[in-house]
């Protein structure tokens, strides 16, 4: 087998991390690509550009990672009543929910600050 196919998925321990080698469950990647902390300020902001005109609001600068990131975007979702993702750290909440946002935010001790239009 040439030097450049790599197995991404053996039946013994299931699939493999392409880039450390070792079993999803036991990878070292994903402890080494921490977020680096910011400067302690969490920015709400209301998006649509490229959006075909719908409005999102857009939360970053989290101090979170992982798990624990996609877990305050769903209790903010469901505070929202709204749908959402997660995207490069960024939180996104349909429509233009920053009030709400920045008041759970608030809630949950982050300093918060409304950003943009």
């Amino acid at each position: 087998m040439p030097a450049d196919h790599q197995t991404v998925y053996t039946t013994e321990s299931g699939r493999i991390c392409p880039n450390c080698g070792r079993p999803v469950a036991d990878c070292i990647c994903k402890k080494a690509n921490a977020r680096p902390a910011g400067n302690g300020i969490v920015r709400v902001a209301r998006e649509s550009k490229g959006r075909k005109g719908k409005t999102v609001t857009l939360i970053s600068g989290v101090p979170l990672n992982g798990e624990a990131l996609h877990a305050l975007a769903s209790d903010l979702k469901r505070q929202c009543g709204t749908g959402g993702s997660v995207k490069d750290g960024i939180i996104e909440i349909q429509g233009d929910q920053r009030e709400t946002v920045a008041v759970a935010l608030k809630k949950r001790g982050f300093t918060v600050k409304l950003a943009g239009g």
